[in-house]
């Protein structure tokens, strides 16, 4: 457990997934945290049961891709809690093909979302963590922006691209007490991977040296070290949470 009592978390695409499971940890730890998504009702019920729970929740509905909304979304979560002392960006999707059947809204779609987003969100929530002298920004990136995958070039592109803007922000804003780093998860047990046939698992497995599949513990538990004190000394990294897929 780490002592996050005195942090007020702000979540991207947490209402459910990976960055539910995220923003569950962080409230475990003590943070408050901010529940952001697209959709209201997956927002309000997601608060619900973080404060049946007895965690500290609020919701901001937004899309990250559209600044004004971002701009308006960051406002709320500082008026109401008064500052954003972590930042998690997760949100983020795919639109999978190969390139040469690729169409231009499934990579405008991808890059707009993964990355563009990244930046109007850390763009609104960075003037307080300078003015507070201190702050922790985590953003999701994938072992495929680092290795990878075919019929996945706009969504490796965009990860890659993600793990390039963690490495510049964090020399930015490094004199600020501001740390900014990444983790890069593998293959991880989602409503995605829960589809696969038994065959595509077996083989998923077999390319991971340790012969499993991650879960979103193994996630969130690195969100919530770099988001600590005990991580104070840290940026610019790129934590692999990937059972050894890549190295």
């Amino acid at each position: 457990m780490y002592d996050l009592s005195s942090q007020v978390a702000l979540i991207t695409g947490s209402a459910r997934g990976i960055g539910r499971r995220i923003a569950e940890a962080l409230a475990a730890n003590g943070a408050k945290v901010v529940i952001a998504d697209l959709f209201e009702e997956q927002v309000q019920s997601c608060v619900d049961q973080l404060r049946s729970s007895g965690c500290d929740a609020t919701g901001v509905t937004v899309n990250v891709t559209q600044v004004e909304a971002v701009r308006a979304a960051i406002q709320t979560a500082n008026e109401k809690l008064g500052r954003i002392d972590i930042l998690v960006n997760n949100a983020g999707i795919t639109r999978d093909n190969l390139l040469l059947r690729m169409k231009d809204e499934e990579w405008r779609q991808v890059l707009a979302t993964n990355l563009d987003g990244v930046f109007f969100v850390t763009r609104e929530v960075l003037p307080t963590m300078l003015k507070q002298r201190h702050g922790r920004v985590i953003n999701i990136a994938s072992v495929v922006g680092e290795m990878g995958n075919p019929g996945q070039a706009n969504y490796a592109a965009s990860k890659a691209g993600l793990i390039g803007f963690t490495k510049a922000l964090a020399r930015e804003v490094a004199s600020r007490d501001i740390t900014v780093n990444a983790v890069a998860p593998g293959y991880i047990e989602t409503e995605m991977t829960a589809k696969l046939s038994e065959k595509a698992r077996q083989e998923l497995q077999n390319m991971i040296p340790m012969k499993r599949i991650g879960n979103v513990d193994d996630v969130s538990s690195g969100v919530c070290f770099l988001a600590s004190k005990e991580a104070g000394y840290i940026t610019g990294h790129v934590l692999n949470i990937n059972g050894g897929m890549y190295m």
